[in-house]
C-alpha cells in the first residue's frame, strides 16, 4: 500500500461539533459502496487499465466476496519498471492487510489513517465478506456535508434572534494562509452570515457562497497565501481574491473545467478538482481574473437587483 501524509482532522482538539460527527458516524456512513475490482487471475496490465479507465490508485482483489488482496498503483509501476506487468495479480499483489469494519465509528478509521499513512483501507463486515473501501476524501467529504448541515442549523437559530443589517458601504477583509485546511471555509462562512442576516434571498447567497468559497480555496491550496475582500452595496456584492503569487501561467487553460495543477497529497483531500474558477464564473454576474508572477486577483460581482 502506499504512504501518504495523514488526514487533517485530530479526534482530540478540534471543534465540539466535529468531534461529535467524528463519534456519531460510523465507517459504513463514508465508505465508498461502489467497488470496482478484480480476480486474482487478472493481469497487472489489465488492472492497469481499470485503474486509468475509472481514476482510480487502487483495485481489490476478491474472489467471490472474500478479500484475497490489493493491487495499488506503486504497484503497477513497480511492474512496468521490471518487466513483469503481464503477471496475474496474485503472484504481486499485497496480502498483508489492514482492515475496518463497516460498525466502526469513523474516529476509527481518522486514528488508521494517522497511524499507517495509507491511502485507503478495505472494509468487511461482520461476515468479513468486502463491502466497501474508505479514504481520508470520503471522509473529509462526508464531514463537510455534515457540518454545512450543523451551521445551517445553528445560523436558522440565531437568525430568530437577529435583526437585517444594511448592506450598504460595508466592506469585511479576510486574510487567507497558504494550506490551512483547517480554517479553509472561514471566510465564506461569515460573508454567507452577513448575506442571511441582511434578508438576502437565498438563492443569491448561494451564488456568493459558492464564488466567496471557490476563491477561498484556490487561495489556500495554489498560493502562497492572500485575502478576500467582500463589498456590501445596496445592489451587489463583490468578492475579490488577491493573492501574494506564484501566479497563473495559463489563465484560459485555468478557466476550463477539470484542469488543475493541484498535487496528489491535495486531491486526496477532497480538494483540487479543477472546478473552482469556472464555478466561480458560471455563478457571477461579472467576472474578471488577472495574473503575474507576483500574483492573482479574481473579482465576482454578483448583482442583488435587476440590472438595467
Amino acid at each position: 500500500m502506499q504512504t501518504m501524509d495523514a488526514i487533517p482532522i485530530s479526534t482530540y482538539n478540534s471543534a465540539t461539533v466535529i468531534l461529535e460527527l467524528i463519534y456519531r458516524m460510523k465507517v459504513k456512513d463514508v465508505m465508498t459502496r461502489n467497488l470496482i475490482t478484480a480476480s486474482e487471475t487478472d493481469t497487472l496490465r489489465s488492472i492497469q487499465h481499470l485503474m486509468k479507465d475509472k481514476s482510480i490508485t487502487g483495485v481489490p482483489i476478491v474472489n467471490g466476496s472474500h478479500l484475497l488482496g490489493l493491487v495499488s498503483v506503486d504497484d503497477i509501476i513497480c511492474a512496468l519498471d521490471f518487466g513483469y506487468i503481464e503477471d496475474p495479480a496474485s503472484k504481486h499483489m499485497t496480502t498483508e492487510m489492514i482492515v475496518l469494519e463497516d460498525d466502526m465509528p469513523v474516529s476509527f478509521a481518522i486514528q488508521y489513517f494517522d497511524r499507517f499513512r495509507f491511502h485507503r483501507f478495505p472494509v468487511l463486515n461482520r461476515s468479513k465478506e468486502l463491502v466497501g473501501m474508505v479514504t481520508n476524501r470520503d471522509i473529509t467529504t462526508y464531514l463537510l456535508l455534515e457540518i454545512n448541515k450543523e451551521v445551517d442549523k445553528l445560523e436558522r437559530k440565531s437568525m430568530l434572534f437577529s435583526q437585517e443589517v444594511c448592506l450598504l458601504n460595508q466592506v469585511q477583509s479576510y486574510s487567507i494562509a497558504r494550506h490551512d485546511f483547517e480554517k479553509a471555509g472561514y471566510a465564506s462562512t461569515q460573508i454567507k452570515k452577513h448575506l442571511k442576516k441582511a434578508g438576502v434571498a437565498p438563492a443569491l447567497i448561494r451564488r456568493v457562497a459558492v464564488a466567496a468559497y471557490e476563491l477561498e480555496m484556490n487561495i489556500v491550496v495554489h498560493s502562497d497565501g492572500g485575502e478576500i475582500i467582500a463589498e456590501y452595496e445596496s445592489d451587489r456584492v463583490t468578492i475579490t481574491a488577491r493573492d501574494y503569487g506564484p501566479g497563473i501561467p495559463d489563465v484560459g487553460l485555468a478557466l476550463q473545467k477539470g484542469y488543475t495543477t493541484a498535487d496528489e497529497w491535495t486531491r486526496s483531500l477532497g480538494f483540487g478538482a479543477g472546478m473552482g474558477l469556472p464555478n466561480v464564473q458560471s455563478v457571477s454576474d461579472k467576472f474578471s481574473i488577472t495574473s503575474s508572477a507576483k500574483g492573482t486577483v479574481v473579482i465576482s460581482t454578483i448583482f442583488l437587483k435587476p440590472q438595467p
